[in-house]
């Protein structure tokens, strides 16, 4: 359960960061893609462009997973 408490904790604290930085570089980030997305569909995935589809979609997740090792490292410290 520590384990999971841990991997957790640092892919929150990935996430944070990575939003953080990706917002200053003009990106757009969960929070602005999101609410769109759903409300009107695919034609906001052309509209939000290449670069930002590919943050999203690929790097993210991409990021998100090293919150994940960092976790489990951190656990097999212990």
């Amino acid at each position: 359960m520590i384990r999971l408490y841990l991997i957790g904790i640092s892919i929150l604290l990935i996430a944070i960061i990575a939003n953080l930085l990706i917002g200053k570089l003009g990106l757009n980030t969960w929070y602005d893609f999101g609410p769109e997305f759903f409300k009107r569909g695919l034609p906001v995935m052309k509209e939000a462009g290449f670069l930002n589809c590919l943050w999203l979609f690929i790097l993210y997740p991409l990021v998100l997973s090293l919150g994940y090792v960092i976790g489990n490292k951190i656990y097999s410290l212990f």
